[in-house]
């Protein structure tokens, strides 16, 4: 199994419920292939570096995981069949990216304990 790590954007309208149940939806898919969820974090509203779609900010998301390379291709179809995606973008973590992974967690994880 590969260590990945995807991005996504939603598009900024979305209630509080609705960007969780799209969320909730974008981990099912990976559970039921199998993938095994490392890390998720809300990077919240921000405003985009250009406009997409009309729109200047969006939520932003990121999920590591743990998956067979053949879950990527049904993750992004997922992504590209909701039309609260804005963009996303999935990569492959190497030895080193995955380490760096792991001290970013573990620094946010000091965070939220003090």
């Amino acid at each position: 199994m590969n260590k990945y790590e995807t991005v996504f954007i939603l598009t900024p309208v979305l209630s509080d419920e609705q960007t969780k149940e799209t969320v909730a939806k974008f981990k099912k898919v990976l559970a039921d292939k199998g993938a095994e969820i490392v890390n998720e974090e809300a990077w919240g509203l921000k405003k985009l570096a250009y406009q997409i779609e009309k729109k200047t900010s969006g939520f932003y998301f990121l999920i590591e995981f743990n998956a067979e390379p053949a879950v990527i291709k049904t993750l992004e179809t997922a992504y590209r069949r909701d039309e609260k995606v804005i963009r996303f973008q999935t990569v492959k973590l190497d030895k080193y990216a995955a380490e760096y992974a792991e001290k970013r967690r573990s620094k946010l994880g000091k965070k939220e304990e003090a």
